[in-house]
């Protein structure tokens, strides 16, 4: 792996991880749902127009049709969406925690239904993965600083997003990803703007922050980590470009505390360096060693 797919992972990480703290920020000034279908149109009509100068085309297979829609709803619509709507009680530290278990949650799946089993290092890193959550939310619990129907949203929202990880699968083969990722977008905007439209109130308290985290969401985490994430996986594969996952865990609670001053105790801190262990070692545990 040479520098610059290293500096591009650590990019990606960084993007994604630092999606919980706009989007928190979001969601204290603004309804839940309504943004973030307003959101993913604008990403999705970008990426499409992206898809299309890249010279990718919306003719998709069948099987990339079922993939794309099953992707929308899941991740869009259902992970960030009950993501959004948790996060007007979860602090965006905890949600980025319990969404940066996904490839845990990613291996339990593939052990549970296409009995990929894991060998030693990849069960180590799960167990020690959902221990690092465990202690973490012990603490928080201790502390009363937990909203547990906002932590049930959350934890819903990363099995939704397992789902869409499974089926992205399909998704991907034959080409065209951003255009699916656009496609896939658009999808949620659209599945989103039905229940907003019937449950929210649009009442914005309008500042520059609000503006700033909007537009850093749509264009940062929304376009620019996917974008990364193509050239990334294109130049070292999937497999080797998801150790990077292992820093989502550490980036989350950083930015979290460094723009929103959200406090860490030492045993939030011990859990997140064992979490991003797991993480690391379920992912490398999936590597074949290379002959020399």
């Amino acid at each position: 792996m040479d520098l610059r797919a290293i500096s591009m992972g650590v990019a990606f990480a960084l993007m994604w991880s630092s999606a919980f703290t706009s989007a928190r920020i979001i969601v204290a000034a603004a309804p839940p749902m309504t943004a973030l279908s307003l959101r993913f149109l604008i990403s999705g009509l970008l990426a499409v127009l992206l898809a299309r100068l890249m010279g990718q085309s919306w003719r998709l297979s069948r099987a990339q049709w079922r993939a794309t829609i099953i992707f929308g709803i899941c991740q869009n619509a259902l992970y960030l969406g009950l993501n959004f709507i948790a996060m007007q009680t979860v602090q965006a530290s905890l949600a980025s925690i319990i969404a940066s278990t996904l490839p845990l949650m990613v291996a339990v799946a593939g052990w549970a239904f296409f009995h990929e089993r894991p060998g030693a290092l990849g069960m180590a890193g799960l167990l020690a993965g959902f221990l690092g959550v465990a202690i973490i939310m012990g603490s928080r619990m201790q502390a009363d600083s937990v909203d547990l129907v906002g932590v049930g949203l959350c934890i819903l929202g990363a099995l939704s997003l397992t789902v869409a990880t499974l089926a992205l699968k399909g998704a991907s083969s034959g080409g065209n990803f951003m255009m699916i990722v656009g496609l896939q977008m658009l999808i949620g905007s659209a599945v989103l703007a039905l229940p907003a439209a019937a449950m929210e109130t649009v009442t914005i308290d309008w500042s520059w922050t609000l503006v700033v985290a909007f537009a850093y969401t749509t264009l940062v985490p929304g376009l620019a980590a996917t974008l990364v994430w193509f050239f990334l996986v294109h130049r070292i594969g999937a497999v080797k470009a998801a150790t990077f996952h292992f820093l989502n865990p550490f980036f989350g609670v950083a930015i979290a505390a460094l723009i929103l001053h959200e406090a860490l105790g030492p045993r939030d801190l011990l859990g997140v360096a064992i979490i991003t262990g797991g993480i690391l070692a379920v992912q490398l545990s999936k590597q074949k060693p290379t002959r020399t």
